[in-house]
């Protein structure tokens, strides 16, 4: 039968129903055959119309309306909503500009950093470990759109900016960097949360204890 070369050839072929439609444009799967996912959704509604009252009434073969067209920023946060990750550009790498102006440094930036240097880093949340054998240590994980940070949480940060090390899902960590043979961490001394800056973003962290 070949390629699908259609949104109503894919519906038709596979016999989808209307939510598998827009669940796939929605994940901007359909991209291929209908380009943005906006695109795809109304191609997905036309090809599969829902099985309601409405069903009989008279289809409008007009043209689509013209949508303006969407920024980056919706694409991510419509990818994260979907499918909780996306394949275009890092979030914190739209908020690169924002950060540089604080003097936020990449982890790509950190790399080289000689060791006893003081250090601010900011990422997005990706993961918190408490240890057992680590005496009250925390170890966190931020991300940017250039690698990862490891943090060190001493039982003194932990409970006086408690808060910001458990809620925050974007953090700015201000510290010392510490390198040990090829071990680089930032040992934090003080967190922001700059979470607000993620707008609708929703992001999740792994959680070890």
């Amino acid at each position: 039968a070949g390629p699908f070369d259609s949104v109503d050839a894919l519906a038709r072929r596979a016999q989808l129903e209307r939510r598998d439609l827009e669940a796939l444009a929605a994940a901007n799967a359909l991209a291929a055959l209908a380009g943005h996912r906006r695109d795809a959704l109304w191609q997905a509604v036309a090809a599969a119309p829902e099985r309601d009252l409405l069903a009989a009434a008279p289809i409008d073969e007009t043209e689509q309306p013209a949508l303006g067209a969407p920024s980056e920023a919706d694409d991510i946060l419509a990818d994260y909503h979907t499918i909780g990750l996306t394949l275009n550009r890092h979030p914190v790498a739209l908020l690169r500009p924002a950060l540089r102006a604080q003097r936020l440094s990449s982890a790509a930036e950190l790399r080289d950093r000689p060791d006893g240097r003081l250090a601010r880093a900011c990422g997005l949340v990706i993961a918190r470990q408490m240890p057992g054998t680590a005496k009250g240590v925390m170890f966190m994980t931020l991300e940017d759109e250039t690698g990862c940070v490891n943090v060190i949480v001493r039982p003194e940060l932990l409970a006086r900016q408690r808060r910001e090390t458990l809620d925050s899902r974007l953090l700015a960590a201000s510290g010392v960097w510490q390198v040990v043979s090829d071990v680089r961490h930032l040992v934090a001394q003080h967190f922001e949360d700059l979470t607000p800056l993620l707008g609708g973003l929703r992001t999740s962290s792994r959680e070890f204890h």
